[in-house]
């Protein structure tokens, strides 16, 4: 069996991964299986980095990780990264920032990674690059002179040629990915994206799963990620899912509640959603006291600009709400920055009458599966997704709105308030399906079986 090396921008415990969700659990189960080498960012900065990686086992599993300094860090992560690829790559363009030196910092992390991660590697090795923070470390590490089979994963979407070419870097970026010897993209609406910037920006060839340019031949295709279907829906009935069912039901007193789970990110289309549940309440005045919204918003980058100016923005909304339309007995909004535990998680969205997933442009979404996931089949609740999420196209028996249309989504929380059981069960029988099928395991094996093909 060949050895999985996984990279990532930050490394995990393998013991909290089921607790961690995302990219921790597709990751902790192939390690598991392939007897894997994970790699990556330790998490720390240090006044001086050291190129030599702190070496670890968990079982039948090596972590390895190296430390970055605050510059580093900063550039790299919170810049380039996060400044400049993450609003580039979710089509906002007047939110993106272009450093030459944050470049410069990216593709100097990237290459230390490289050195460090290149003594590591066995000559039979999978190589398993994540995410937008790695694009160059497949260029960097066949420099070094790796011949390992390479696959990258981008999680994130993919943008429109339009879009790309305004970054200065573009080419070389694109370049980057022709390194892999696999590619792979949530959804295909992202691989007709890149393909369309070989064919009209580069003069480069396009078939079915492969693209030609710079004189070599990538490998390409979508492979939509799951969750650990079957797990999650268990926490939802766990001792601690029980609980906190319990407890939240306890609380609402018959009151529907909608719950909306992200990450504070001006991606997720946190006040717009806002603005569609206060349409709600000015058309539906019978709905005063007897529905609710939750809104559970972990603070993630909280140093760049515009995620501060984003999370005011948001306070200020809810709080307005809550004084234009708040009783002594009920708090039309209920807002809270608390990173709550999976399996409490669990028992929240089993308890919410409606799940409203409604980012402006997500590269998958996994809120939403583990939404539905939760549920009781008997009495399921209604799950409301933009359609500009990767997952909108696997979970087509999801109310499907357009988050930029107030009114379409206001007209969504009604009617997923008022739909009747048969139809809720109908539903989520039709989308737990597609989650069983697709879960995390199928997604993982799917990618390294490719990967493998040469």
């Amino acid at each position: 069996m060949r050895r999985l090396v996984a990279v990532s921008n930050r490394v995990s415990s393998l013991r909290a991964a089921p607790l961690a969700g995302g990219l921790a659990v597709a990751l902790a189960d192939a390690l598991r299986e392939n007897r894997g080498l994970w790699f990556g960012w330790s998490g720390k900065t240090v006044d001086v980095a050291n190129d030599e990686p702190h070496v670890s086992r968990e079982g039948e599993v090596t972590s390895a990780t190296v430390d970055l300094t605050q510059e580093d860090h900063d550039a790299y992560y919170s810049g380039f990264a996060n400044r400049c690829l993450w609003p580039l790559f979710h089509f906002r363009l007047d939110l993106t920032g272009y450093d030459r030196a944050h470049y410069e910092a990216y593709k100097r992390v990237n290459l230390r990674f490289a050195q460090s991660l290149l003594p590591l590697l066995e000559q039979d090795d999978l190589v398993w690059v994540h995410d937008y923070h790695l694009f160059p470390i497949g260029r960097e590490l066949r420099k070094l002179g790796a011949k390992q089979r390479l696959g990258f994963f981008l999680h994130i979407p993919f943008p429109p040629r339009e879009l790309l070419t305004t970054l200065p870097q573009h080419l070389s970026l694109v370049k980057a990915l022709f390194e892999y010897d696999l590619v792979g993209f949530q959804i295909e609406d992202d691989v007709k994206r890149l393909a369309a910037y070989v064919e009209q920006d580069l003069g480069g060839k396009v078939g079915h799963g492969w693209m030609e340019a710079f004189g070599k031949r990538l490998r390409i295709q979508a492979f939509p990620v799951g969750i650990d279907t079957a797990r999650f829906h268990d926490f939802g009935f766990s001792t601690h899912g029980e609980r906190e069912y319990q407890r939240m039901r306890e609380f609402l007193r018959d009151r529907d509640q909608i719950i909306g789970v992200d990450r504070l990110d001006y991606s997720k289309g946190l006040v717009r959603r806002m603005n569609a549940y206060e349409l709600l309440l000015d058309r539906h005045p019978e709905s005063h006291g007897r529905v609710t919204y939750l809104q559970v918003a972990p603070i993630s980058r909280g140093e760049v600009t515009a995620y501060r100016d984003f999370r005011r923005e948001l306070e200020q909304h809810a709080a307005s709400m809550n004084g234009r339309f708040g009783r002594v007995d009920w708090v039309p909004v209920r807002y809270v920055n608390e990173a709550i535990p999976r399996r409490r998680l669990a028992g929240l969205y089993r308890a919410s009458r409606i799940g409203l997933v409604t980012p402006m442009r997500d590269g998958m979404n996994l809120v939403a599966k583990e939404y539905v996931a939760a549920q009781d089949e008997a009495d399921p609740g209604v799950l409301i997704l933009s359609r500009f999420a990767g997952a909108a196209q696997e979970m087509r028996d999801a109310l499907l709105v357009n988050p930029y249309d107030t009114e379409e989504v206001a007209t969504a929380l009604e009617t997923a308030r008022t739909m009747a059981v048969d139809e809720r069960r109908r539903r989520h029988q039709s989308l737990m399906r597609g989650l069983l099928e697709n879960d995390v395991a199928q997604w993982s094996r799917r990618f390294l079986e490719a990967l493998t093909t040469e």
